[in-house]
């Protein structure tokens, strides 16, 4: 029989137990990691490994992001996680598609340093410079912040419609730059934004006229290729790349760049150093900080990269910069493929796949999962 001096104190802790019970339920432990995720992972990654090995395994295993075929992670310039799907590996060359535009546009800014091309004088387009023709006055600037005014339609239904798969598959193939240059302005050059993947190719053409007399294709071909290997992917150890061109001999430098994950990571971290490569200026600082600045109609978009800004109320931009720092910028390419550029992190991450639209914002957010493991300094 229980004393009734001890009872009030009985049901006191049996109150309190009860209370603690409902309100401090340890949280459900998280599945182990699997051999495979934590083998991706450095012996020193810069955070937690577990932590990293788990962010990195979601983007294999979790539904609804799409294909995850390759991913890497550099940190103050060491590998912390690196991983690929079956079927891959470090050898495998991935398309670049929309990268490839910001390769385009570090060649055009090793032109202008070397003098063969002028930034805000009319872009050197032979048939722009009849006399009337207002398409003369668009400038080198204008084209690499994608607000030429000439009249486009990126990705557009139906898809055979859209200027830049017409371009690349059907009428333009043959002679990209001569379908894209022969567009009418749509708007005045300079006032606004349109994203254009024929923009980038009337780039590369200029870049190879501006390194060669020649009409010939093969001889157009192998100045631009010679001169991005010997300017850029030498130096840089990127021993991968296959770029490609079109029949008249034009780089398809908005679409078409073949490389590994590690090789991109080196482009990546190639930026992260503002064009510098173990001391040696590749392509002049300032060409870098001219690219991750904001174009005046786009402040998501620079020289032919995207910046991680926020945008106006209810817009949705390409990027994460509710969760990532605005300074980070990122190659950005169709069904997901990303080379994002911290410099505040210290980070490149390196993500290639497969992701259509509706499975590319969810695939960001666990892009972003990574990233939020190394803070901004």
């Amino acid at each position: 029989m229980i004393s009734p001096r001890r009872a009030p104190l009985i049901a006191l802790l049996l109150a309190a137990s009860t209370l603690a019970g409902c309100g401090s339920a340890a949280p459900p432990e998280e599945p182990p990691l699997s051999e495979e995720a934590l083998a991706a992972v450095s012996k020193n990654p810069g955070a937690p490994i577990k932590a990293v090995a788990r962010e990195v395994d979601d983007l294999f295993t979790l539904p609804d992001l799409g294909e995850t075929r390759a991913l890497l992670v550099m940190h103050a310039g060491e590998i912390a996680a690196e991983r690929y799907a079956p079927g891959y590996d470090a050898n495998t060359r991935h398309i670049s598609w929309s990268m490839a535009k910001s390769v385009t546009a570090v060649m055009i800014g090793m032109l202008v340093a070397d003098g063969r091309l002028r930034l805000d004088e009319s872009a050197p387009v032979p048939r722009w410079q009849r006399p009337g023709d207002a398409r003369g006055e668009i400038t080198l600037r204008q084209l690499l912040q994608m607000r030429s005014g000439l009249e486009h339609s990126e990705a557009t239904e139906p898809l055979y419609e859209s200027a830049e798969v017409r371009m690349l598959f059907l009428d333009g193939r043959d002679n990209m730059a001569d379908y894209a240059t022969a567009q009418p302005l749509e708007a005045e050059p300079g006032a606004k934004f349109e994203y254009s993947s024929n923009t980038t190719v009337i780039l590369a053409d200029i870049a190879a006229r501006a390194l060669t007399d020649s009409a010939s294709p093969d001889a157009r071909r192998k100045a631009v290729a010679d001169y991005l290997q010997a300017r850029l992917f030498e130096p840089l150890g990127m021993t991968s790349v296959v770029p490609e061109f079109d029949r008249a001999g034009t780089l398809i430098g908005g679409s078409l760049i073949h490389a590994t994950a590690r090789d991109w990571a080196k482009f990546g971290e190639f930026l992260r150093h503002k064009g510098s490569h173990k001391g040696t200026q590749l392509v002049p600082r300032s060409w870098i900080e001219k690219m991750v600045e904001p174009s005046p109609r786009a402040t998501q978009y620079g020289f032919q990269i995207w910046l991680n800004r926020p945008l106006p109320e209810g817009e949705e931009g390409p990027l994460i910069p509710d969760r990532a720092p605005h300074s980070m910028f990122s190659l950005s390419g169709h069904m997901g493929q990303y080379v994002m550029v911290s410099p505040a992190q210290k980070l490149t991450v390196v993500r290639l796949g497969h992701s259509d639209r509706p499975q590319r914002r969810a695939m960001l957010g666990q892009l972003a999962d990574v990233l939020e493991l190394y803070p901004a300094e």
